[in-house]
């Protein structure tokens, strides 16, 4: 049977063969990632689709005819219509253990490195000045910081185990989560407007979905306090790029880490690239040699599990296993 893989980031898919080739299948895989106009030549008459970033939306669903499920290479879906998949009766997995650790670990990586000023430092002193990169009032500790971190799912938790240490006081906002885990983890939980007006710094940890794109607009971060700290390695559509911009150009933002962007690359001429307060990165917070092989391996576990009709973990839509159509 056909394993098709839309897309992929790695230098080979060696991994994936090893899982699927022994088994008596094949892959057809391109690596750059295409329109949707042009998936459906690849997908069409495959039995199971891997993908990373390529837009699987309603139309490339639609072409599937014989798909037994779709597998993202990730936690977030938001590149696959999950609604037209479900309509179609095809499960949509997700790999929701993936780069936990290092996602909060570069969490914390670019809070240490904004409020300690490192990249700033870093480039001042290679650029030939000795001396205080910026002004005195951006060096903070972060025990002073009142950190906001907006969800509380494996990500979330994890940044909030590793905050508490420092001692700064931490502000859970998260519809779903109880109350009470969040106060059993340390944190305080929060309406996210409280959170808006009492965090210095504020991450997002949540996914993309109708009610969290666009959350941080001009509106919301109007309702934040001046000098406010903003780090995201979510998903670039949480954050309105104008809004945090203007923000930033004004000094009400006074400095930002971004891993996400939105779109993805930044342009080149955006003028968030030239901004000294903000550290940019390309998508990579949640890579490890450790995670990307976990990835990897269970996608394509996932996609062998559906072609044999196994029951499968880690369905985000809904839908049970299809036998063969």
């Amino acid at each position: 049977m056909k394993v098709a893989i839309t897309d992929y980031s790695f230098p080979d898919l060696g991994l994936e063969e090893a899982i699927l080739l022994p088994a008596g299948h094949e892959i057809a895989a391109w690596k750059e990632k295409k329109t949707a106009g042009e998936l459906p030549a690849l997908v069409s008459d495959a039995d199971a689709v891997i993908s990373q970033f390529a837009p699987v939306n309603a139309d490339v669903i639609a072409s599937m005819q014989k798909a037994r499920v779709i597998v993202r290479y990730g936690i977030g879906v938001d590149n696959v219509d999950l609604a037209a998949a479900r309509a179609k009766g095809i499960p949509v997995c997700n790999v929701p253990d993936y780069c936990i650790d290092e996602v909060a670990d570069h969490t914390l990586a670019f809070l240490l490195a904004t409020v300690r000023q490192v990249v700033t430092s870093n480039n001042s002193v290679k650029a030939g000045v000795w001396g205080l990169a910026a002004p005195l009032n951006q060096f903070k500790a972060v025990k002073e910081l009142t950190v906001g971190v907006v969800g509380f799912g494996r990500i979330g938790r994890e940044v909030v185990s590793r905050l508490r240490p420092f001692r700064c006081r931490i502000l859970v906002s998260d519809p779903i989560a109880s109350p009470s885990d969040i106060e059993q983890a340390g944190a305080t939980p929060v309406s996210l407007s409280q959170l808006l007006a009492e965090s210095s710094a504020i991450t997002l940890h949540c996914p993309s979905t109708a009610e969290t794109r666009g959350m941080l607009n001009s509106e919301s971060l109007a309702l934040t306090r001046p000098g406010l700290i903003v780090i995201n390695l979510a998903r670039g559509d949480l954050i309105d790029p104008d809004a945090l911009t203007a923000a930033l150009q004004s000094g009400h933002v006074s400095a930002a880490a971004l891993d996400v962007f939105n779109p993805e690359p930044i342009p080149a001429d955006h003028p968030i690239r030239k901004m000294d307060n903000v550290i940019l990165a390309s998508h990579i917070a949640s890579v490890s040699g450790p995670a990307v092989t976990k990835l990897r391996q269970t996608a394509a576990k996932l996609a062998l599990m559906a072609i044999n009709g196994e029951p499968l973990p880690n369905v985000v839509n809904g839908v049970s296993p299809t036998q063969p159509r």
